[in-house]
Parts: C-alpha cells; sequence; structure tokens
C-alpha cells in the first residue's frame, strides 16, 4: 500500500505543477522539489521478475532449413519461409 500512495503522490505532483505553469517534467528542479516535499516516490519500484514464456511451436523450411520458432501454432499451408519462400514443417 505505501508503493501505491507513493505513485499517487508522483502523478499529483505532475499534474500539479503543471496546472500551475512549472516544470512538471522528471528532469526538472520544481518537480524534484515538490516530490521531495510530499514524499513522493520518485522512480517506479522493481517489479518481481516472471519466467519468461519458452518457445512452443518449431517450424523448419524444408528448402533451406530456416528456423522460426512461436509460441502461437500457425497455418503451414498459408505461411511460406520469408527467407527463400519454401513451405514450411511442424517439428514440434
Amino acid at each position: 500500500m505505501p508503493v501505491l500512495v507513493g505513485i499517487i503522490k508522483h502523478e499529483l505532483c505532475h499534474y500539479h505543477l503543471h496546472l500551475t505553469g512549472r516544470g512538471y517534467r522528471h528532469r526538472d528542479r520544481d518537480f524534484k522539489q515538490l516530490l521531495k516535499q510530499v514524499g513522493g516516490s520518485r522512480y517506479a519500484p522493481a517489479l518481481p521478475t516472471t519466467k519468461a514464456k519458452q518457445p512452443t511451436y518449431l517450424y523448419i523450411c524444408t528448402e533451406c532449413g530456416q528456423r522460426y520458432t512461436r509460441h502461437r501454432r500457425m497455418n503451414t499451408r498459408r505461411y511460406v519461409c520469408g527467407k527463400c519462400r519454401g513451405k514450411l514443417r511442424q517439428v514440434s
């Protein structure tokens, strides 16, 4: 909850300074000073790392051997190799 409050203070500082015609961007002195006065977050908190998706499907060109990995299945009758225009074959 304190993280959310800090983010809201940060955004309200942008808004207030913009309305008053003062420097509201991150690099402006007015913004940095006001943020320090109200105790807002200067930087976004680090998000927990998530495991990246592993490629699920592997396609190989029957002509040149070019390999394509995809997260979704694709219609091999509709798509061809981008390198040589050969037919694609699903391996896994």
